[in-house]
């Protein structure tokens, strides 16, 4: 079987890790919990808050569970910085729950990629904080951010 791989690759450029983001930004946004573990190795390794999570099949179970308690889901990510084979996110997304009642959760992940460019790890430190309806600022249709929508420093977060 030919070895999977995901462009770019490392070692990133910082041009070639917003690359990486954005492609990421635009698979979760997408919540096919199935087609976003494909990023990962095969047994990729997750540290999300207080959760451990190792391998495609535990991240696709974890993702499903998530975006079915986090509906209206949207979300932006951002380079913080890049090195070799590594690139730090800092993120933000809002989803509501099935009560009505919003928040807005912020983080950043720290991704390690093999030489194909599949995230081997993936260590989430996120925060949560209850906003009400009117103070949300991401409003674009489910799916891909559009190109034109401000990012996390241009919103001010």
């Amino acid at each position: 079987m030919a070895q999977e791989s995901r462009p770019p690759f490392p070692p990133f450029t910082e041009e070639t890790a917003a690359q990486k983001i954005r492609a990421a930004e635009d698979g979760w946004n997408g919540r096919a919990p199935s087609k976003v573990a494909l990023a990962y190795t095969p047994a990729s390794v997750w540290r999300n808050r207080s959760e451990f999570i190792q391998g495609r099949e535990q991240i696709v179970e974890f993702l499903t569970t998530k975006w079915a308690k986090e509906l209206d889901y949207r979300l932006i990510k951002e380079l913080w910085a890049t090195s070799g084979n590594r690139i730090a996110v800092r993120f933000a997304y809002e989803s509501r729950d099935v009560n009505g009642n919003w928040s807005r959760s912020y983080g950043n992940e720290n991704w390690e990629f093999n030489e194909h460019g599949l995230m081997q790890l993936r260590i989430a430190s996120i925060n949560d904080l209850a906003i009400r309806e009117s103070e949300r600022k991401f409003h674009w249709p489910s799916g891909r951010r559009p190109d034109d929508h401000p990012g996390l420093t241009e919103l001010g977060l």
